[in-house]
Parts: C-alpha cells; sequence; structure tokens
C-alpha cells in the first residue's frame, strides 16, 4: 500500500474509533504509581500502631516501601525527604481482607469476568493471584474505603486451591503478589444436605456405582468427609516419598498440599454449623495441620473447643439476617463481642464478594456497635487477619522494618462518617481516585447543568 493511502487508512481507522468510542467522563482512570524513591515522613497525626499503642503527635518515616523509623516529634527526618504535615488526623495500617474476590472477580452475570471456581474436586494448585486482573473498578472502590491488602481466595469443590495475599496497588499481579501461597481452602460438607450426586438417569443398572444411567453413586457426608481423609494421606504419602529421594511423577496437585501438611501454611476450612465445625477441628487435629476455621456462623456454641485447641475463626456475615427463625436479630452482630469475651481468637471478613470488598471496615463496625471494644475491633481487620494468613511480618501493624502500607484519616476507618483523606502502599501514594467518585463528579455537574438551565 502507498504512503498516502495508508495515512488515509489511518485516518478513517481513527475516526471511526472514535465514532465507536467516545470519550467518557465517567471511566475509571487510575495510573499505578511507581516504586517509592524519595523518603516520606509524615508528622503531627496520632499514630494507632495496633500493637505497640497509640502516639500523639506522631512520626513515621518511610524509605525504599518499608518503615524505617516511628515515634514522637524527636525523630529525625532523614536529608531529601518529603515532610507531609498531617497534624489533627489520625494513621492507622492498612485493612486487610482475609476472605476476598477483589481482582478475580468482576461482572456477576458475565461469565468471563469471573474467575473463581475451578472444574472438580480436589484443585489444591490452584494459585488465584496469577489470574488478578489489576484494571478491577472494583480496586478502586476497595482502597477508597482502606482495605490495602486482601487474600484472593478460590471457590468450589472440596478443596478449591490457595489463598493468595496481594497488595491492591501495582500495573500486573506480579506487582500485585505478596504471597502466591498463604492458605489451603477446604470446604467442609454439610452434615445435612442432600448427598451430592443425587439424580439418577434413566439406562440399565449395573453403570458405575451400581446406579444404572452412567451416574455415580450420591456420596454421604461420611464418604465425602473420608475422601478428604483419603487426599491428605495420598498428598503426604507424595511429600514422604519426594523427601526419601524415591522417584516419583511429578504431581502438581500433591506438591501444592506440602506446605499445608508441614504446617508452614494454614489449612483455612468453611464451616457454618455446629457439626460442621466441631467435625472439621477434629480432622484437623487428627492431621495435624495450622488449622483456621471461616465462616463461623455457630462459632459461638463450640467456643470453649476453638479456644482451648486455639483454632482462631474468620468470621464472613457480621451483617447478615439472622439464618433461623429463632435465632435473635442480631445474632451476626454480636457474634465477634461473644467470641471475644469467650477469649476465641478471629479476625472479621467480608462475605467473599469482590463487589461489597468495599465494606470490611463497616463489617467490623457493626461489631462494635453491638459490644465489641473498637480496638479489638480493628485488630479483626489488621493484625489478627495478617497473623492467621501468614503475612504479619509484613502488614497489620505499624512497626519498623513492615512495609509502608498505611491509611491517613480523619477519624477510625471502622466508621462510615469517616474520611480516608490518603493511603500509602509499600510507600506509593496511591490514586486515591475510584469509579464511584468519578461517577458522583460527573452526575454532579449534570445536576449543576440543570440548575444553570432552570436558574437562566
Amino acid at each position: 500500500m502507498h504512503t498516502a493511502a495508508r495515512l488515509a487508512a489511518l485516518a478513517l481507522a481513527v475516526g471511526v474509533a472514535g465514532l465507536a468510542a467516545p470519550t467518557v467522563t465517567g471511566a475509571q482512570v487510575v495510573i499505578p504509581t511507581a516504586p517509592q524513591e524519595q523518603a516520606v515522613v509524615l508528622r503531627g497525626a496520632t499514630i494507632h500502631t495496633v500493637t505497640k499503642g497509640t502516639i500523639t503527635n506522631g512520626t513515621i518515616v518511610m524509605e525504599r516501601g518499608k518503615i524505617t523509623a516511628i515515634g514522637g516529634p524527636e525523630v529525625e527526618v532523614p536529608r531529601g525527604a518529603k515532610v507531609v504535615d498531617v497534624a489533627g488526623k489520625h494513621i492507622y495500617p492498612g485493612l486487610i481482607d482475609a476472605y476476598s474476590t477483589v481482582g478475580i472477580s468482576e461482572i456477576g452475570a458475565v461469565d468471563v469476568s469471573n474467575d473463581i471456581n475451578e472444574i472438580g474436586d480436589f484443585n489444591p494448585n490452584v494459585r488465584p493471584e496469577v489470574a488478578v486482573n489489576a484494571e478491577s473498578r472494583h480496586i478502586g472502590t476497595t482502597r477508597s474505603a482502606g482495605v490495602l491488602v486482601a487474600f484472593a481466595t478460590p471457590g468450589g469443590g472440596v478443596i478449591s486451591g490457595l489463598s493468595s495475599a496481594i497488595s491492591l496497588e501495582g500495573w500486573t499481579w506480579e506487582e500485585m503478589s505478596m504471597k502466591g501461597a498463604a492458605a489451603l481452602n477446604v470446604n467442609w460438607p454439610d452434615p445435612n444436605a442432600r448427598p451430592r450426586g443425587q439424580g439418577f438417569g434413566g439406562g440399565p443398572p449395573g453403570g458405575p456405582g451400581g446406579r444404572g444411567g452412567g451416574q455415580p453413586a450420591p456420596k454421604t457426608y461420611a464418604e465425602q468427609v473420608e475422601s478428604i481423609r483419603n487426599f491428605f494421606a495420598e498428598a503426604r504419602a507424595y511429600r514422604d516419598a519426594v523427601k526419601s529421594g524415591q522417584a516419583v511423577r511429578t504431581d502438581t496437585r500433591y506438591a501444592a498440599m506440602i506446605p499445608a501438611l508441614n504446617g508452614e501454611i494454614p489449612v483455612v476450612v468453611a464451616a457454618e454449623g455446629v457439626a460442621q465445625i466441631n467435625d472439621a477441628v477434629t480432622w484437623g487435629k487428627a492431621e495435624g495441620v495450622k488449622l483456621v476455621i471461616r465462616g463461623g456462623r455457630d462459632a459461638i456454641h463450640v467456643a470453649d473447643r476453638l479456644k482451648a485447641e486455639n483454632v482462631p475463626v474468620i468470621l464472613t456475615a457480621t451483617m447478615s439476617a439472622p439464618p433461623r427463625s429463632d435465632d435473635g436479630y442480631d445474632g451476626a452482630y454480636s457474634t465477634p463481642a461473644a467470641l471475644h469475651k469467650a477469649g476465641v481468637k478471629f479476625a472479621i471478613s467480608g462475605a467473599g464478594d469482590a463487589l461489597y470488598s468495599y465494606r470490611l471496615p463497616w463489617d467490623a463496625g457493626v461489631a462494635v456497635a453491638f459490644g465489641l471494644p473498637e480496638e479489638e475491633a480493628l485488630k479483626s481487620v489488621t493484625i489478627n487477619a495478617a497473623e492467621f494468613m501468614g503475612v504479619a511480618d509484613k502488614v497489620g501493624s505499624l512497626e519498623v522494618g513492615k512495609e509502608a502500607t498505611l491509611l491517613i484519616t480523619t477519624g477510625t476507618p471502622l466508621d462510615m462518617t469517616t474520611n480516608i483523606i490518603q493511603s500509602y502502599i509499600q510507600g506509593r501514594e496511591i490514586d486515591m481516585n475510584d469509579i464511584q467518585k468519578q461517577f458522583f463528579k460527573k452526575y454532579m455537574e449534570k445536576l449543576n447543568q440543570q440548575k444553570k438551565k432552570i436558574t437562566s
């Protein structure tokens, strides 16, 4: 093609593209910040360290993504540092969602935008961090609420896969990744549910399972539990064979189980009812794994055992309606306070829906309204979540040596009326824009234009 013809074709293409994709002022444009190069000093705020008390008129020094100094006004300012006056404000560690699908789920009605569930019952090698969409709109709205770290968690099946710790800032999943294999997830069967695989075909008898129609026999609760035990036993045999130097065929599913079998990462078991929780705890003790219960609707009814066996709980439904007709209206709201009083360790997370990840601070805030001390509520979405999921050496509190991932606020982030003024992730001063703020500005402008039209 001649040069003139190419230019004409390019001009036409640009024109058509302009018609097909007009500029939308409400579209989200958030540019990730480059890794921290210049030292930043925040001075004058009240610093809530979570683990080491509160510092009034405090100073935090952030260098190369880490906190290098924290204290009062006497803290030395590094040469060439950017000093930010935050007098009258508050500084908190970034909040942590211990159970989330942010980054791996976008629009519920669009299957291709959701990458949560894999086919099959046993998928311990699934690592969701590689599927994280750094362009997700939910990331911006979640960060605006103060949630700066999330554990992207797969679902489905019996063993869903590994939770991946991600910081909510970066161009790609590689930049966002903090810990790819943070926890192994098991969905404990419900003893009150109908057997799995129910519903048989009309073919001749004698097919697989002896049920006819080529359909497998339904699995009872006992059979489902036994399948979990068997899979862990197979994985343990694989681990021992590899460790002894035997020649074994590589199996990525069993290999992914080894850190959990060795107690290096926790096994997070989704369980709600009393029977589920009790059976999961019995199983976890027999397996010798580091157990965490997720869900925990009826955890208060087995609180003595959870405390005695040092099994923590990730609560996922603090703002839900009562599940049973004879439950009090405030059952979910008051569960955190009751667990605290009983001495059970817990974290509070959302319900795992990316759309509502931004509600995490209020999931903890409602527990305060129903009796949980505010400092304990703050721990439930910071240091407790970090400890249970194995990243407390990086985030969860404000301490020297940890990542500079924090919030500058007008008050407690657990209160809806608090404004998150600015957030830092690994020392990066992040863009505080998000799609909700942009639509607010857009439609406020529409109202202003209409107002001028009426008054003119």
